[in-house]
């Protein structure tokens, strides 16, 4: 295939996924100021940030196709960020405990002919948590950099009682759906990386 993918993304999770699909890219971050997306509307929040990002990203040649993702976690109607602090991160979780909660990715593929825009939906239950596990939890170096304040892939894969939808989509990239798409940008995995 000659086209080429960029992504438009630093998350070493979105990285991993990828590579694990065995789909080759290189990386192109984004320059963009999200506190502009205003919306309070988990749906419309990640297509938004995902447009947003993606359109920050410049073709370098034609045979680019660009890729670009946002996730949030969402509880009642609340969206939960990244946590700025251990309480804000005790809070998240303690509200997560005994509950389903929805994880959101928009996800924007464009090359300079075509561009397809879609949001998968997962849905995730938590066990009832104790105070000592979420104590515990926030210690770790484990909430502050995921949506949500926790990663289903890392430690925080005990707090899960089950899934309604793509894993993957927890972690940040609904895998299967991304491969589909792209393949009528002309890329596919490989045989090897």
């Amino acid at each position: 295939m000659d086209s080429q993918l960029i992504l438009a993304s630093s998350s070493p999770r979105r990285q991993e996924l990828l590579k694990q699909a065995r789909i080759s890219f290189h990386i192109r971050k984004p320059n963009v100021d999200e506190t502009q997306i205003k919306t309070k509307d988990p749906y419309e929040k990640v297509k938004q940030l995902a447009q947003l990002k993606g359109q920050h990203v410049n073709f370098q040649s034609p045979k680019e196709v660009i890729l670009s993702a946002d996730t949030v976690v969402s509880f009642q109607n609340q969206i939960f960020e990244k946590p700025k602090n251990r309480d804000k991160a005790y809070q998240m979780i303690s509200d997560l405990s005994h509950n389903v909660h929805e994880v959101y990715t928009g996800v924007m593929i464009q090359s300079p002919e075509k561009e397809s825009t879609f949001v998968v939906k997962t849905e995730v239950e938590f066990w009832k948590l104790d105070q000592d596990e979420i104590h515990w939890y926030v210690s770790t170096d484990d909430p502050y950099d995921k949506a949500g304040a926790y990663g289903i892939q890392s430690l925080g894969s005990m707090f899960v009682k089950q899934i309604v939808g793509d894993y993957y989509n927890v972690v940040g990239l609904p895998l299967s759906r991304v491969i589909r798409e792209l393949k009528s940008f002309g890329i596919e995995p490989e045989l090897e990386l």
